[in-house]
C-alpha cells in the first residue's frame, strides 16, 4: 500500500472501500468506526473540563480523555494493520493446488494467515470493550449537553464490535486447528455477550432521558 488507508480522505476511502479493492474491508471499516465512537465519547469529555459543575469529576474525566486518546490511536492503527493482514490471506488463495505437495503447502500457509488474519478483528473487539467502558463513564459524569453523542458513541462502538467479529468468524471457520479456533470463537462470543449489553445499557438509558 503505498499510502495509509486513514491518510485517505472520507470520500477517498469510502470510494475504495466500495470498490472491488481486497482492502479495506469489514475489519478496516469496524475499526475506522470504533474510532469514530471513541472519539464521540471523547467529545463528552472535551464538553465536561472546565466547567464549574463539573468540577469534582474533571481529574477523572481527563484521565477518561487521556486512554480515549490512547484508543483512537489504536483504532487507527488496526485499520492498517488489518489491510496488511488480509493481503497475505488474499494470496495465498491463489497458491497452486494441484499436486499433493502443493496443497501441503497451501494448507500450511493458509493456516498461518489465517491466524493472522483473524487476529487483527479480535484486537479490535477488545479496543471496542475498553471503548465501551469508557463511553459507559463519559454518560455517568460528562456533560449532560452532550449526553446524546454519549448514546451515538455507545451505539458506534457497539456496531464495530459485532462488525470485527464476523471478520473473526469468518477466519477461524476455515481452519484446520480446531482447538485454536473455537476458543477464538469463545473468547470473541464472550465479548459480543457482555459488550452489546453494556452498549445497549448505554443508549438505553441515554434515550430514555431524552424522551
Amino acid at each position: 500500500m503505498s499510502e495509509k488507508m486513514t491518510a485517505k480522505s472520507c470520500e477517498e476511502f469510502v470510494s475504495v472501500l466500495a470498490s472491488s479493492a481486497p482492502v479495506p474491508g469489514g475489519g478496516g471499516a469496524s475499526a475506522l468506526v470504533g474510532a469514530i465512537g471513541t472519539a464521540l465519547g471523547n467529545m463528552v469529555g472535551s464538553l465536561t473540563v472546565g466547567k464549574k459543575k463539573y468540577a469534582d469529576v474533571q481529574d477523572e474525566i481527563l484521565e477518561l480523555k487521556a486512554r480515549s486518546d490512547k484508543l483512537q490511536e489504536k483504532l487507527l492503527m488496526m485499520v492498517e494493520k488489518d489491510a496488511e493482514v488480509f493481503e497475505p490471506l488474499s494470496k495465498a488463495y491463489g497458491l497452486p493446488s494441484g499436486t499433493e505437495e502443493e496443497k501441503a503447502e497451501k494448507e500450511r500457509v493458509m493456516e498461518t494467515v489465517l491466524k493472522a488474519a483473524s487476529e487483527a478483528p479480535f484486537g479490535i473487539m477488545e479496543l471496542c470493550m475498553e471503548a465501551i467502558d469508557i463511553v459507559s463513564r463519559f454518560s455517568e459524569i460528562g456533560s449532560k449537553i452532550a449526553i446524546s453523542d454519549a448514546g451515538c458513541a455507545a451505539a458506534c462502538c457497539r456496531a464495530a464490535l459485532n462488525a470485527a467479529s464476523l471478520n473473526v468468524f469468518i477466519n477461524t471457520k476455515l481452519m484446520k486447528d480446531r482447538t485454536y479456533a473455537e476458543a477464538m470463537n469463545k473468547r470473541a462470543e464472550e465479548m459480543l455477550e457482555l459488550g452489546n449489553v453494556k452498549a445497549d445499557a448505554i443508549f438505553d438509558t441515554v434515550k430514555s432521558g431524552l424522551m
